[in-house]
């Protein structure tokens, strides 16, 4: 090889004229993938919501399916907690699913701009839901003791 002719093998730079989006290719990618995983939790937070509410019906149901009727044995009826704590469940996982597309779109235009200052609302939603949940449910296990 000559040392007069240019090395083909460099990868060519993208200059300024180029296409925000397409400089930034990786680190959009990324954000669809944030999008996506936050999107998934969503879903599985509403799954969750839906198995708790289904299962109050189930335990409701269950001495009619195993002939136990007047057994004193059987589970309590439910005081609807569990179908209060099953709706919650969905509406915040359909919330969160809002609000990650919010953030989305906000951090695609923030790396378009170059002027990214990440957010915690949704990471501070997601906590604070967790919480609470785990502490309904705590006392709801202690009040059906």
């Amino acid at each position: 090889m000559r040392s007069d002719q240019p090395d083909r093998n460099i990868s060519a730079v993208p200059d300024d004229k180029t296409h925000p989006g397409v400089r930034n290719r990786r680190v959009h990618m990324a954000n669809e993938r944030t999008f996506l995983a936050w999107v998934r939790t969503s879903i599985g937070i509403m799954a969750f919501g839906f198995v708790v509410e289904k299962f109050a019906l189930l335990i409701q149901q269950a001495p009619f399916f195993t002939g136990t009727q007047g057994n004193i044995h059987t589970v309590p009826a439910s005081h609807g907690y569990s179908s209060f704590l099953g709706i919650l469940l969905i509406g915040i996982g359909a919330f969160m699913g809002v609000l990650a597309f919010v953030r989305y779109k906000k951090v695609e235009k923030q790396i378009d701009t170059d002027s990214y200052h990440p957010s915690l609302i949704l990471d501070i939603l997601l906590t604070a839901s967790i919480l609470s949940i785990g502490i309904f449910l705590v006392l709801y296990l202690i009040h059906s003791i």
